[in-house]
């Protein structure tokens, strides 16, 4: 037994699973004590994720507090603050004044981690997240002979990174974008032939515009409609769902669609932000002008606006006669995890604090390329992002034969 110091960071974008994460990792490293499997604990938060680490802000979290942190649970966000760092962008981390000029920021952030006697740090976050923690570990063992455990929890509502089966908070993100459009929706009796965009999050990935679809059309199933109003069952369904995995033909769907205006008088289309992007780069290219992208190179596609884009064309193919462009992303990102991800969340923060005991890294997740997608510290060489949803599940076709879109 010995005694361990542990470190915690939240990092990239918000989903809904950063404060249950902390939360279930709080208490199993508390429990891990209580048992016997270690001999002494502190735990330190870096605040605003990699920019706390290499500015070395972080607090310690006091033992009377950790039998309290379940309160956690009900909040969304991030209770120590987030940030878009990259630890191998040198000439970034300079310019925000992270490092001072000429420095490596992998040393920077492996001198705060030994100056403050880390023994293991948790990065909860993204992709990107925990391909700089890959970075950030194997920076570790060559340098540092390995002295830190990295154990890493996925929180991504894109839900695109190999080869993790589930990354934490997508579900919950799908059934608030949901709710967000039970609203949203009845603008459809605002004016005739309305045309609705609902703009969900999704660089590469599909899966939360097409699960949003799911959760929602599950809930319209639900309500009644009574007969001879305008507000009718169909006039409220989802009448396309446009994601990056599948091609877009604007002026089919738009003769389709067409059909669906004249009948209900109003189009609600479910967009995920990443749909046509290329197009769209390829335009803006073609004209000149400069295309937006973060510290990560990743295009900025709040700035880029595919929605704005998409309702121009399809207004006009459809005969709108007015267009509204809504995005959910925000709203569903910042909930607090419900029942599914703190589930997933508390199994995976179990398994992985055990793991750190263990002196094993990895990213934490059920490993699909595993028989059984068992929970386990997947190896950080096998993390990365930019996995497509597979838009040939049996319930998304099915439900693109639903609406008619297929």
């Amino acid at each position: 037994m010995s005694t361990i110091n542990v470190g915690m960071m939240t990092s990239g974008g918000l989903a809904p699973c950063l404060s249950s994460s902390v939360a279930h990792l709080v208490a199993y490293w508390a429990e891990a004590k209580k048992n016997g499997k270690i001999a002494g604990l502190t735990i330190r938060m870096y605040k605003d994720g990699y920019k706390g680490l290499l500015l070395g802000d972080s607090f310690v979290v006091p033992e009377e507090v950790w039998e309290t942190v379940g309160s956690l649970h009900e909040i969304g966000g991030s209770p120590i603050g987030n940030s878009r760092v990259k630890l191998t962008n040198v000439k970034d981390c300079e310019a925000r004044g992270f490092v001072p000029e000429g420095t490596s920021p992998l040393e920077v952030a492996s001198q705060q981690l030994l100056k403050d006697g880390i023994n293991v740090i948790h990065t909860i976050g993204g992709d990107d997240t925990n391909t700089q923690a890959a970075q950030l570990s194997k920076y570790l063992l060559e340098q540092h002979n390995g002295k830190v455990v990295v154990v890493g929890m996925p929180k991504t509502v894109d839900n695109d990174v190999y080869p993790i089966k589930q990354t934490f908070g997508a579900y919950t993100a799908a059934c608030h974008g949901a709710t967000f459009f039970e609203n949203v929706v009845s603008e459809s009796t605002a004016n005739p032939r309305m045309l609705i965009i609902h703009e969900c999050m999704g660089r590469e990935s599909g899966y939360l515009t097409a699960k949003t679809a799911e959760v929602y059309r599950e809930r319209l199933q639900k309500m009644t409609f009574i007969d001879g109003f305008c507000a009718t069952k169909e006039s409220r369904d989802v009448h396309a769902i446009w994601i990056p995995e599948m091609p877009i033909d604007i002026v089919k769907e738009g003769e389709r669609l067409k059909k669906t205006m004249d009948k209900c008088g109003n189009v609600n289309v479910f967009l995920s932000e990443g749909s046509g992007i290329h197009d769209i780069i390829a335009e803006m290219e073609a004209s000149g002008s400069k295309v937006p992208r973060d510290a990560f190179g990743h295009v900025s596609l709040d700035k880029i606006n595919p929605g704005a884009y998409f309702s121009k064309r399809l207004a006009q193919l459809v005969g709108a006669e007015k267009t509204l462009v809504q995005k959910s992303g925000y709203f569903a990102r910042s909930a607090a995890s419900n029942d599914f991800d703190r589930d997933l969340i508390g199994k995976c923060a179990k398994v992985g604090v055990d793991a750190a005991i263990q002196g094993i890294s990895g990213c934490m997740g059920e490993d699909e390329e595993k028989e059984g997608c068992p929970v386990r510290p997947i190896e950080f060489s096998r993390i990365k992002g930019g996995k497509p949803f597979d838009s040939n599940f049996a319930w998304y076709q099915t439900m693109l034969k639903e609406i008619g879109q297929i």
